[in-house]
């Protein structure tokens, strides 16, 4: 599948500040980065640098005192691969390769270690595999209302959890820490979500199943297939799409993705249609 896509950011730089942004679409064998384009306003110089764990691309940015635009825009080509859900299943945890460890522990946002008794009460009998983490994302869809505003920056997984409402951040966290709590690696994932009414930046997440990384979304706002990664990790805390040091004021953020392939758009969430990731 083909999506042009981008967002546009605009900031009032208040003090001397370094920025961050991890908001480029990320290189891997089942996606393609065909072309990008960054633009600021005023030019500015930018360092880039691919972290070699996780392939996210960040950008530091050194920023005086004035205003700054900034507009990224891409085409990517995506693969995504699909199997019987019904043949995915689990890896014991003396067989994971160590690689994907870090997984499986709690993180800031994350708190498996304190949902674990109920996440074995209510998913510890299901089959092992797919069908146990589509089960979690069942429970997490039925049981959390989706409202957007609702959270803030510093909600946690358990917070949700009592709460039962947020918004994608909030319902990703959730599944991760479900899987975690179960010996299931999982790790969060921000992306462009096509379909996602309204726009905006995305976050879903990956359950390490049979060997491979599979992407799974909670709240069935987009298709799995329609998702474009921008970056993964333990938590929304290694993949915030800006972050800064200093003092900034923002304005609301534009966001979009649209196909390039002519493809239904009523296509709409499904367990059958499951997307792989090889990063």
């Amino acid at each position: 599948m083909r999506f042009t896509l981008g967002c546009e950011l605009d900031y009032t730089i208040l003090q001397p500040t370094t920025m961050i942004l991890n908001i480029e679409a990320m290189r891997g064998s089942q996606q393609l980065v065909l072309s990008e384009r960054l633009e600021l306003t005023p030019s500015l110089p930018s360092e880039r640098h691919e972290a070699k764990e996780t392939s996210n691309l960040y950008r530091r940015l050194v920023l005086q005192p004035g205003q700054l635009r900034i507009r990224y825009e891409a085409e990517v080509q995506t693969s995504p691969k699909t199997f019987d859900p019904a043949g995915i299943p689990e890896v014991p945890v003396a067989e994971l390769p160590l690689a994907v460890l870090p997984y499986l522990y709690p993180s800031r946002y994350c708190v498996s270690d304190k949902l674990g008794r109920y996440a074995w009460r209510e998913f510890g009998d299901i089959a092992q595999g797919h069908e146990k983490v589509t089960a979690i994302c069942n429970w997490i869809f039925e049981h959390v209302d989706y409202i957007g505003g609702f959270s803030h920056s510093g909600t946690s997984a358990e917070d949700t959890f009592t709460e039962r409402a947020g918004v994608c951040r909030d319902f990703a966290h959730l599944g991760v820490s479900f899987c975690r709590a179960l010996g299931i690696p999982a790790r969060f994932v921000s992306a462009y979500g096509w379909q996602l009414q309204p726009q905006d930046f995305h976050a879903v997440f990956e359950a390490y199943l049979g060997g491979r990384w599979y992407l799974f979304d909670a709240t069935r706002l987009c298709p799995v297939d329609g998702i474009v990664r921008i970056g993964i990790g333990r938590d929304a805390a290694d993949t915030a799409f800006v972050t800064f040091y200093g003092q900034v004021e923002s304005a609301p953020k534009t966001v979009w993705i649209e196909s390039l392939d002519g493809a239904d758009p009523q296509l709409g969430w499904t367990t059958e249609a499951v997307s792989v990731s090889e990063v």
